[in-house]
């Protein structure tokens, strides 16, 4: 089970306060499916969150961890995680960050690179139109993949 981070009445009054902004119910479903997301450190996809939240609510279906995840998305409440996986995968909003991607285990570990951040951008994306947000995916081999590569 990968590390998790504890969920905090301020993360819960603002993620409620999300909710409201966007004009979405809060409900039983949307706060677990939220909180777990929250809570974990693996970037997990759908299938993994509703596996995790079975063991206490063994009703959710996929389905609605799948709409719940899509409707968190589009209203900005989460990040969808863009990977080269045919699989999507997610977070929650915390400081702007980049993502390091292994190849072969699928790990997604944050870094911080301010350098990316405060770049400007090369000219010919200026004409382009309005852009939102730039982000550094960077795709490679884990040092625990390395090591069991080297000792198999």
């Amino acid at each position: 089970m990968p590390k998790k981070i504890t969920f905090t009445a301020e993360q819960e009054h603002a993620f409620e306060k999300a909710c409201r902004d966007a004009g979405l119910r809060l409900t039983h479903q949307r706060l677990e499916i939220y909180r777990e997301l929250a809570t974990s450190t693996d970037h997990p996809s759908a299938e993994t969150l509703h596996q995790r939240l079975r063991r206490g609510n063994p009703s959710l279906s996929l389905d609605t961890v799948y709409r719940t995840l899509a409707v968190f998305a589009h209203h900005g409440i989460i990040n969808r995680v863009e990977t080269v996986e045919s699989q999507s995968r997610f977070e929650t909003k915390r400081m702007r960050h980049h993502h390091l991607i292994c190849s072969r285990c699928k790990e997604i570990i944050d870094f911080q690179w301010h350098h990316i951040d405060e770049a400007p951008l090369p000219e010919e994306t200026r004409s382009w139109g309005r852009i939102d947000n730039k982000n550094a995916v960077i795709y490679g081999v884990c040092n625990k993949c390395l090591v069991s590569e080297k000792t198999s």
